[in-house]
């Protein structure tokens, strides 16, 4: 059961992978630690594999959607 997000919406880093995946055309491992839970990123694609293009403040890379979690933009109270 994986969620879906909209492209251009804005996500969340809940619980850190045990790496990281470049979004490059020839993506890399990079350790974990390069992000921190709580970074914020916009989704900017949908990828093979179930994976999702997100662009963080650090560069692009690719997340599993168990790892991110959509930001409500709107607030009610």
């Amino acid at each position: 059961m994986s969620k879906e997000f909209v492209i251009g919406a804005k996500v969340r880093l809940v619980t850190l992978p045990p790496y990281v995946k470049t979004a490059d055309p020839m993506p890399m491992l990079r350790p974990p630690d390069i992000l921190e839970v709580g970074e914020e990123g916009v989704v900017l694609d949908r990828r093979p594999g179930g994976y999702w293009g997100i662009r963080f403040a650090k560069g692009a890379f690719l997340m599993d959607s168990q790892y991110i979690e959509a930001i409500d933009t709107v607030t009610t109270e």
